[in-house]
């Protein structure tokens, strides 16, 4: 009767091993135990990309709070803005970039409209006919291009979502091409004439362009 207990609690011992090798950590399990914790982007910031890629390519483009927007590295800097120009949504990500009376300024390939990347200001030359010898000087049509703020960590370009409370002119044309995708690069049927330079019938020593007129 002995043998038989003795036996019996001896199965068990093995039973009892044999789960326990079999219920044992995984592979999978170890694997998993042993991996860093994620990488985690800074509170409400969008990840762009890697800062050596934007510096190598000198831009970027990428979605940012569902509208387009484009990044520029330039002589050591940063700049980030709405992609669709302000005046009719031309693709301002294939715009040239040059110094205008020392701002850096991207030209929309579609009707030349120079846009300040710091700033977002749009210039435009202009005349005072009253000038003895009037001569064209740029000047600022104020801020109609939206800019957003670069944030630079761990090798990480991020921006800011853009302030909505806040309007600019090229708001429409984000919403326009909010939900189009890929960026586009055609021209758009129709485009308004080119810019011109009047004097204003209100102040006859002021400059104005034709959409500040309008």
């Amino acid at each position: 009767m002995l043998d038989l207990v003795a036996l019996s609690l001896h199965f068990l011992l093995c039973f009892l091993v044999a789960l326990a090798i079999w219920r044992g950590p995984k592979d999978g399990d170890l694997c998993s135990s042993s991996a860093g914790p994620a990488e985690k982007e800074p509170d409400g910031l969008i990840f762009i990309g890697k800062e050596d890629d934007i510096k190598a390519s000198r831009r970027a483009t990428a979605k940012v709070s569902g509208r387009e927007a484009v990044v520029f590295y330039h002589e050591g800097k940063f700049h980030a803005m709405d992609s669709r120009c302000y005046h009719e949504g031309g693709p301002l990500h294939l715009g040239e970039i040059e110094d205008i009376d020392g701002q850096a300024c991207v030209t929309c390939p579609w009707h030349k409209f120079k846009i300040v990347l710091e700033t977002g200001e749009g210039l435009y030359e202009g005349i005072n006919p009253l000038e003895p010898s009037p001569a064209p000087r740029w000047q600022s049509k104020g801020v109609k291009q939206r800019i957003h703020k670069v944030t630079i960590d761990n090798g990480n370009v991020y921006v800011s979502p853009p302030d909505l409370s806040v309007s600019f002119d090229s708001d429409y044309f984000a919403d326009k091409y909010k939900n189009n995708g890929d960026l586009a690069t055609g021209k758009q049927s129709g485009p308004r004439a080119a810019q011109k330079v009047v004097a204003s019938e209100q102040d006859p020593g002021e400059c104005l362009d034709e959409e500040q007129l309008s």
